[in-house]
């Protein structure tokens, strides 16, 4: 069941410009699907750590209740494989909300399986397909840094 929208308290939501910035990393060569799943995972990271980003639910004409969206925009990127480890590194050292997708994770079967396959590699090691972080735009540009709009 939905909240009801009126019963949530009404909160001044910054508009654009936004101050933060939610970006998604994808590694270049990925088939379609993966881009999708990876960005959909690690977009749902963001939202779990950074609760306050997410705006308030929908409702349509007919009083339909839908489910709450992030309140500014998620931008997907795309870099080369040795571009993310050096973000990962980057966005750590300055303290960004960060999640990652491995490789590996393409392959487990479920949450324990894949924090499992994470778990097992040392964060230099990581076989990064991709990354995502939020934080003040400024800060999310220089992590990002060489990487470009996906297409």
């Amino acid at each position: 069941m939905l909240p009801d929208v009126e019963m949530l308290p009404v909160v001044e939501e910054p508009g654009p410009p936004w101050p933060t910035k939610i970006a998604v990393l994808l590694r270049e060569g990925l088939l379609p699907w993966q881009e999708l799943n990876v960005t959909a995972f690690l977009s749902s990271a963001i939202a779990a750590a950074v609760p306050e980003l997410i705006g308030r639910p929908y409702e349509d004409a007919d009083g339909t209740a839908y489910l709450a969206m992030f309140r500014q925009p998620v931008l997907v990127l795309t870099g080369s494989a040795d571009l993310l480890p050096r973000a990962r590194a980057k966005a750590l050292e300055r303290g960004l909300p960060t999640s990652v997708f491995t490789a590996d994770l393409f392959a487990t079967g479920g949450d324990a399986e894949n924090r499992a396959a994470v778990r097992a590699v040392t964060g230099a090691d990581l076989d990064l397909v991709g990354l995502a972080l939020h934080g003040p735009k400024n800060a999310v540009d220089k992590v990002l840094k060489g990487a470009r709009m996906h297409p």
